[in-house]
């Protein structure tokens, strides 16, 4: 039978153990320390004390005189009495210069030879030392009596080592007293300090708690969403490497206790970010990304930060571009085969009616037509990505009444785009300038999100139909695309919100083209002007530089 895996006692538990373990320790070294200081201050103390009473008693004058009496003795032993109750010591016993006693607590003693060394004095000097008498071990001063220079007695005075003990033990009564009480009191303050602690540590022991962090590193780094946690004062408190490298924060950056306002991202992120309420799927643009964004605030009794979660949108963004021009193409090629269709038709009955020459007469126009724009994009534009997408929002442009004209300076050679330069980039360019001038020279009401006029008060402005004139060049320093269309354009007091995301008159949903392209044009380094077009519309011009072509020329 297996017994029960018993559980590591928790951190909290062992450092409360600890913490008294060696708040004892702490107190009972005091408490020796003070014991051993205390014994030796008192055994000094007691010292001074005979010390003063042995040196006065032996320069009083009256005890030199009564030593030149026949007897001393009557004289003396009154006085040292006096002295020795007077000072609380254990004796004072004047003797001659033969250890023979003049004065003794015990008046049977009198006259017998005093206990201890008298060498030292018999010089002069005064002495200290523990020695046992009549009265048990002492401390004891023995000092000379003087008269001029001549040496006539010798006074001995001191206390009792049980006596100095038994100062130290009601010392030491009162120092376990205080030892116990910080013993006590430290207990106590440990184990509100623990407790705590405990809290805030889930009762986990210090295996789990390194365990749980290892995991929370491995997991930080290897999550592909971005997390980001924020303090209650805005500051960060925890990025991920995901998260860094959607909000574009470099490496050598210092990230950790900067707030929000610091990172330097756009006005809306940056509120989204520092909201008091829950957002939920939001999405938004940093410089080169688009991002969902979702946060939630950290609420214990009070405000205490908020996580926020970023996912990268932006390779779904463009694929969702891609998947609408796309459709766009299909319902384009599905119009154009029911108008063809009807040429066909028209072809047909011109000929069963006799009339040949006007069916290839018809037929050969059509072909014209159509040939026209698809010999010039295929002429000018070797790049078959942008040919394909310029004849592609050509016959959509056409299937909304507007003529899609490529510029006669238009010019890419075939490999004249570098490999850096994404494909992806370039159709996110072109196709939203196209739609947003397609819009504004048709509907008359917007460019994409500014405001034009109708097609039919367009073709008055022009002096035609509705167009869109795209113009496409690449030498050797940069690639411009430039579209520009017969709307209404966009006024001065719109022209620095225009690259905003959300700006719009369509309604809720839109405004994300143009934003996207100065994305796009930024993570390739280059950028995006608006201006107006010499058809009254507006005009946009990216220009992409092509470092990789000119490096490697230069290189050759």
């Amino acid at each position: 039978m297996r017994l029960p895996r018993t559980r590591p006692r928790s951190l909290a538990g062992q450092l409360f153990a600890m913490q008294v373990v060696l708040i004892a320790a702490v107190v009972a070294g005091c408490a020796v320390f003070a014991y051993v200081s205390g014994s030796a201050q008192a055994e000094q103390t007691a010292t001074r004390q005979v010390r003063a009473a042995a040196v006065a008693v032996a320069d009083s004058p009256s005890v030199r005189e009564a030593i030149r009496t026949p007897d001393p003795s009557a004289a003396l032993q009154p006085y040292a009495e006096q002295v020795r109750r007077d000072t609380g010591i254990a004796f004072v016993t004047i003797m001659d210069t033969e250890r023979r006693r003049w004065t003794h607590p015990d008046a049977s003693l009198i006259g017998e030879t005093f206990l201890g060394h008298t060498e030292e004095a018999l010089r002069g000097e005064t002495f200290t030392e523990t020695y046992t008498g009549t009265l048990g071990p002492s401390i004891r001063v023995v000092t000379p009596v003087r008269d001029g220079d001549r040496i006539i007695g010798l006074v001995s005075a001191g206390i009792t080592v049980d006596r100095v003990s038994s100062q130290v033990r009601e010392q030491l009564g009162a120092l376990a007293l205080a030892a116990g009480g910080a013993l006590a009191l430290g207990g106590i303050g440990t184990y509100v300090i623990n407790a705590r602690l405990r809290r805030h540590t889930h009762g986990m022991n210090a295996a789990e708690l390194s365990r749980l962090h290892d995991y929370h590193q491995a997991t930080l780094h290897a999550v592909r969403e971005g997390l980001l946690m924020l303090d209650g004062q805005r500051r960060i408190a925890l990025i991920n490497d995901a998260g860094r490298e959607l909000l574009g924060i470099t490496p050598e950056t210092e990230a950790l206790g900067r707030t929000v306002d610091e990172l330097a991202l756009p006005a809306p992120l940056t509120g989204a970010l520092l909201a008091s309420e829950a957002r939920v799927d939001e999405l938004h643009l940093t410089a080169e990304r688009v991002v969902v964004v979702n946060t939630r605030p950290v609420v214990g009794g009070e405000r205490r930060g908020t996580v926020v979660t970023l996912r990268d949108h932006t390779e779904l963004q463009a694929l969702t571009g891609e998947l609408d021009s796309e459709r766009g193409f299909t319902q384009a090629l599905r119009s154009q085969a029911h108008e063809a269709a009807n040429r066909l038709h028209t072809v047909v009955s011109l000929i069963e009616l006799g009339r040949v020459e006007e069916a290839v007469e018809f037929a050969t126009a059509e072909l014209e037509l159509a040939q026209v724009l698809t010999d010039r994009v295929v002429g000018a534009v070797e790049e078959p990505v942008l040919a394909a997408l310029l004849l592609g929002k050509a016959a959509q442009a056409n299937e909304r009444g507007v003529e899609l004209e490529l510029a006669e300076d238009s010019l890419i050679d075939d490999g004249a785009l570098p490999s850096s330069l994404a494909q992806r980039d370039l159709v996110t360019i072109l196709g939203n300038l196209i739609d947003n001038a397609v819009d504004a020279a048709s509907e008359g009401d917007g460019h994409g999100a500014a405001g034009t006029v109708p097609a039919q008060r367009t073709a008055a402005q022009g002096g035609g139909r509705a167009r869109v004139t795209v113009t496409a060049l690449a030498d050797d320093r940069e690639l411009l695309l430039r579209v520009s269309d017969t709307g209404a354009g966009i006024g001065p007091e719109e022209a620095d919100e225009v690259f905003r995301r959300g700006w719009s008159t369509h309604g809720a949903g839109r405004g994300l083209g143009l934003a996207l392209v100065r994305q796009a044009a930024h993570r390739n380094g280059g950028s995006v002007e608006l201006d107006r077009a010499p058809e009254g519309g507006a005009r946009f011009t990216v220009r992409l530089p092509l470092r990789d072509r000119t490096a490697t020329e230069v290189t050759a």
